[in-house]
């Protein structure tokens, strides 16, 4: 990314860290890339129904896309993970995986060849160091809380395909981006599950973002949940489906007081939870105008 000269062309808009940090996993010196600030570098835009934060060209940087630097990765082993894991996660925590890490390195070259893993990051960069690290977190115990953050590295996964899908269409990166989203629906489902049964943490994580620019909290990932099984939860079978959406529903309304007076989670998320309270609602009133009596069980509003 960019940032403009004199002549009219495009500098970096990113920078090297002068402080090293060591990689967990080998022990090699890591340098990070990290965004400048300020000056019209970056320039918000909309936020989608996604929570992702776009970003406007800015004719001093040109487009970025800010959440590619919060991946770490290790320019020796290839072990890599988000930035704030990356710095804190003990050698004893991750040494299971040394004897894996080619492997998953060979793995992540197929669906993102010729991607480097130091210099100036780019998009296909950015969507191998977060396989990479998805990867790598399947592998951690559940006091690391893999699962949201493997819902949250999907997540960013599908948008990244997205971006990419749009430079090389031929590439049938619409294809691989559907299945991070499937993914990400999955983990992030499975998530709130573990919560709720006490198998795995979701409180202990530092951001839930699910973008860079803001931390939405646990209210997030329960939207996104939400959300996800609606845009891209499986259809295959109706009655179930309906229950599901249905839970999704009651989880929305309870959560942001959908079709209350109550106004008690003011800004972006709650209009964005009344709109998806809205879609859902009127998913559960079709289903049941398609086969009353296999929906007769169900309380659908």
């Amino acid at each position: 990314m960019a940032e403009e000269k004199e002549n009219g062309e495009l500098q970096s808009a990113t920078y090297f860290s002068k402080q090293k940090i060591s990689c967990p996993l080998c022990g090699a010196s890591v340098v990070r890339e990290d965004l400048l600030t300020g000056s019209g570098r970056i320039i918000a835009g909309d936020l989608s129904d996604e929570l992702r934060r776009y970003y406007e060209p800015s004719k001093k940087t040109g487009i970025v896309y800010p959440f590619l630097y919060s991946v770490e990765i290790c320019p020796e082993c290839g072990f890599a993970m988000m930035c704030s894991d990356f710095e804190r996660v003990k050698k004893s925590e991750v040494e299971h995986i040394k004897p894996k890490i080619d492997k998953i390195v060979e793995n992540t070259e197929k669906i993102f060849p010729y991607f480097k893993c130091e210099g100036k990051r780019d998009l296909f960069d950015g969507a191998a160091a977060y396989y990479i690290a998805l990867q790598c977190y399947d592998l951690m115990s559940a006091n690391f809380s893999p699962t949201i953050k493997k819902g949250i590295v999907c997540l960013r996964l599908a948008w990244i395909c997205d971006e990419l899908n749009n430079k090389i269409p031929q590439r049938n990166y619409d294809f691989i981006r559907d299945s991070f989203y499937r993914k990400s629906e999955f983990f992030y489902d499975l998530a709130l599950t573990y919560e709720t049964i006490g198998e795995e943490k979701i409180n202990n994580i530092i951001s839930y973002g699910p973008d860079t620019d803001k931390n939405y909290g646990f209210d997030g990932v329960q939207y996104l949940s939400a959300l996800l099984t609606y845009k891209y939860g499986r259809r295959e079978d109706l009655v179930e489906r309906t229950r599901i959406i249905e839970r999704k529903k009651t989880m929305l309304a309870k959560l942001f007081g959908l079709g209350k007076t109550s106004k008690s989670k003011p800004g972006p998320l709650l209009n964005l939870a009344r709109d998806l309270y809205n879609n859902l609602k009127k998913e559960l009133q079709n289903a049941r105008s398609i086969d009353e009596e296999a929906f007769a069980d169900l309380d659908l509003e």
